[in-house]
């Protein structure tokens, strides 16, 4: 078994549980106290902690799955647990400052809730960069088969762990968009990264066109893929310049032949990227759904 999904079965039966919020407000709770006392300090809030903090089976098996780090008289875990719906998800500890860190936050969140409003019955699924593989892990109970796919290597090991660790069936696989998927798909799900990130880690690094390039070229590739009634259902962001959704023609022109439904979920993330130069002419940063069926 392995041993990230044997640690986060011991916190779950600890009792734990944790939501995790955007990096800024990370950052302000972590200047309060930046010392842990106690299993969401540490697995949540990623605060350093002194040994013997933590239960002695919980420490031996951070250190099992070579998750700890030593900050001089300290030691700091390396990985962290967020709970969503009914999961308990790993994934890289805050800050999330490697360029192959695997990211979970308030979009993750808003992403299962669109899965939830908006999916019933999923039959054969693929979650196209998946992450940590939350979206695809929620829909396992309905669906038929669930994929995991993902680019970043770190981010298999963690869907590979989290689909060990809630006890859910899937293939997760290294995967460039849907180039190493299997078989037919009825339902391709994704929530890629959308912003101009000038470290180009691969959980914020959308690509050109400010950060729109890669949810555009996996949009293609999903229509591509899918047979009639085969469905994409994307989350991500676009920028708004002149009131105008960057992203959008873009995406528009590759609807033909499918039944969708393009609207905006939230009208204002990520509002301190407009500080940055690659920003200077956007407004706002809007979330968006498009939810698409191949006619």
């Amino acid at each position: 078994m392995d041993p990230l999904a044997i640690l986060g079965r011991a916190l779950r039966d600890e009792g734990y549980s944790f939501v995790t919020p955007t990096p800024q407000t990370h950052r302000r709770v972590l200047a309060r106290n930046g010392e842990a006392s106690g299993l969401r300090d540490v697995f949540g809030w990623s605060k350093p902690f002194r040994p013997g903090v933590l239960p002695r089976r919980i420490e031996a098996l951070l250190d099992a799955a070579k998750a700890v780090r030593r900050e001089g008289s300290l030691l700091r875990s390396a990985v962290g647990f967020s709970s969503v719906g009914p999961l308990l998800c790993a994934h890289s500890a805050y800050p999330t400052v490697e360029p192959d860190a695997v990211f979970f936050g308030p979009d993750t969140y808003r992403f299962a809730a669109l899965l939830d409003a908006r999916v019933q019955r999923a039959g054969l699924v693929a979650d196209v960069g998946c992450g940590s593989g939350a979206g695809g892990l929620l829909l396992a109970s309905r669906a038929l088969s669930v994929q995991l796919l993902d680019v970043n290597p770190q981010a298999v090991r963690f869907a590979r762990a989290n689909a060990e660790l809630n006890g859910l069936p899937a293939r997760v696989a290294e995967s460039d968009v849907l180039s190493r998927a299997e078989g037919p798909l009825d339902l391709i799900v994704a929530n890629p990264p959308y912003l101009v990130d000038p470290l180009e880690r691969a959980y914020r690094d959308g690509g050109g066109n400010l950060g729109t390039a890669l949810s555009v070229r996996i949009a293609a590739l999903a229509l591509q893929r899918l047979g009639p009634g085969g469905r994409l259902l994307l989350y991500t962001a676009t920028p708004v310049i002149d009131g105008a959704h960057v992203i959008r023609p873009a995406l528009e022109r590759l609807l033909k032949d499918t039944r969708w439904d393009y609207r905006e979920l939230d009208p204002d993330v990520s509002g301190e990227e407009l500080e940055r130069p690659d920003y200077a002419r956007v407004e706002r940063i809007a979330v968006i759904a498009l939810d698409a069926t191949k006619l």
